[in-house]
């Protein structure tokens, strides 16, 4: 049985919810997988670092008590995410960590997960590797990772430039493990369409900031429900790598959403330094905004989008 189909059969929606900075928190991871989509935070968003122990204790107990209620319906699995930058001092203990717990899903951003691969493998875990380029995906799966998610044009927080149509059919003429498809992807259809594409899931992370769980102030989420595609900026400025965020924040904080300088990567940082910190104050969100009309409880959330999914393929089939 491949990754995919391993992920899948304890699924309801080939989802994954994106690991979302600060917003992500056990509340929603746990209303996540309960769903039967996977679920998953920053370990960063656990601080201080003691309480990420404390954390995955409390999803895996969570996890297992609805299980043990629920027999037969889909549980799925959770994730952490380790952002492997020489910026995060965590990284070290944070993993130790999470090898301890044995997580079932590690997903690594930014450089090649090498020694990361080694000690997740070990245990018998899965490693997803975010990407924006071929070139970042070759290096990714040098590594050994099992599956990439691909950050294309229009996902919330730190993305890429490409069109999906394009970086996924470059891809998959190399690859032909599970894929993760980020952007703008905001209901069941859209699910269901990076699926169409090539892609075994979709990567949701926007519309889970609006939702009932999530650790988002609510001038944040209503900023979102308010929303539309045009009031997204992609920027640099912020972290020093490219990103979508909500311009009306960008505003608030005394700047000009339409010149804002160009800053080096080598300046990346994770909400320190400057008087208007990115996640905290200038807010990251996709292009899918507009087709975002509520804040709901995770659980609604992806409830509409398993009907909205099995709309789609119904509607799809009668044409065929």
């Amino acid at each position: 049985m491949s990754v995919a189909e391993q992920l899948k059969k304890r699924m309801a929606l080939p989802v994954i919810g994106a690991p979302l900075f600060i917003v992500s928190n056990p509340d929603l991871v746990i209303a996540q997988c309960t769903s039967g989509v996977i679920g998953s935070f920053p370990a960063l968003n656990a601080r201080p670092a003691e309480k990420l122990d404390e954390w995955i204790t409390t999803i895996e107990m969570a996890l297992a008590a609805h299980a043990m209620a629920n027999p037969g319906a889909p549980v799925a699995p959770f994730a952490v995410n380790q952002i492997i930058h020489q910026s995060n001092d965590r990284l070290d203990h944070d993993l130790d960590v999470c090898v301890r717990h044995q997580v079932p899903v590690i997903i690594t951003s930014l450089r090649a997960p090498d020694d990361v691969v080694r000690r997740v493998h070990d245990y018998g875990g899965i490693v997803f590797h975010d990407v924006i380029s071929v070139r970042h995906a070759r290096k990714a799966l040098e590594a050994g990772v099992d599956g990439l998610v691909l950050v294309c044009a229009g996902a919330g927080g730190h993305a890429g430039a490409l069109s999906p149509f394009a970086l996924v059919r470059e891809v998959r003429r190399f690859f032909d493990g599970p894929i993760a498809l980020s952007g703008a992807i905001t209901d069941g259809g859209s699910v269901l369409a990076a699926e169409a594409m090539g892609a075994d899931f979709a990567y949701v992370g926007t519309r889970f900031i609006a939702t009932a769980e999530a650790n988002a102030s609510e001038r944040y989420k209503q900023t979102i429900v308010d929303s539309a595609a045009a009031d997204i900026v992609y920027t640099p400025f912020f972290t020093g790598v490219a990103g979508n965020y909500l311009k009306p924040s960008v505003t608030a904080n005394g700047l000009d959403p339409d010149h804002l300088p160009t800053v080096e990567k080598t300046k990346m940082n994770f909400g320190g330094g400057g008087a208007a910190k990115a996640w905290k104050d200038i807010w990251g969100a996709g292009q899918g905004v507009g087709n975002i009309d509520a804040v709901m409880p995770a659980a609604a959330v992806i409830a509409r989008m398993v009907t909205e999914y099995r709309v789609a393929r119904a509607r799809l089939a009668a044409m065929a």
